[in-house]
């Protein structure tokens, strides 16, 4: 059974829509993709396990505790929350995120011995939102994954970004940046690359 327990500093009637239409196209996508078979296990430090994330939204405040990944399967109604609480929070427009960016964040919070919560600065983007922060914020992509919902930036409580963003560059999984003046890590599944 899957569990996923969300905290909210604001819920508005469009979300809740959004959100379920989101549910339901996460759970087609599952039940007829290839694409979203669960790597082996074995690279995610925890043979056969279940994988659970959790997760404080620096900017809306909204919390979300997910067992995303239950008896070998990932969970679409998890699946569907996470993707909600990593909206662009900007602009509300919510976006399918890659189940393998959320075994990343499984493998870094495994190989940093640390059950913490990440905090998210920031997940899926808007091409609105990212033409802006283009415009306003040095070293934003032109094609960033966060507009395809391969990407996010977050700290892990209790645990030092540097330390994080080392953590996360042993694992290989793909593209990582580590922001020390704005205190995040960046991690996508992307080609592997670190700057």
């Amino acid at each position: 059974m899957s569990i996923c327990r969300s905290r909210s500093a604001r819920h508005s009637r469009r979300g809740f829509i959004s959100g379920f239409a989101l549910y339901c196209t996460t759970g087609a996508a599952l039940a007829h993709s290839d694409e979203l078979r669960p790597p082996d296990s074995t690279q995610l430090g925890e043979p056969g396990g279940d994988r659970s994330l959790s997760f404080l939204h620096t900017h809306t405040g909204e919390r979300l505790q997910a067992d995303y990944f239950q008896g070998g399967q990932y969970q679409p109604d998890c699946l569907a929350q996470v993707n909600q609480l990593l909206r662009d929070f900007r602009t509300d427009e919510v976006h399918p995120i890659d189940p393998a960016l959320l075994d990343i964040l499984f493998t870094l919070q495994v190989r940093s011995n640390r059950k913490g919560v990440f905090e998210v600065i920031s997940g899926y983007r808007s091409p609105a939102t990212d033409e802006m922060l283009r415009r306003s914020t040095e070293g934003v992509a032109q094609h960033s994954m966060h507009l395809e919902g391969r990407a996010i930036d977050v700290r892990l409580e209790g645990f030092l970004t540097s330390r994080l963003a080392a953590v996360a560059r042993s694992v290989g999984g793909g593209g990582v940046g580590f922001y020390p003046a704005s205190d995040f890590v960046h991690v996508d599944t992307g080609r592997v690359r670190f700057w």
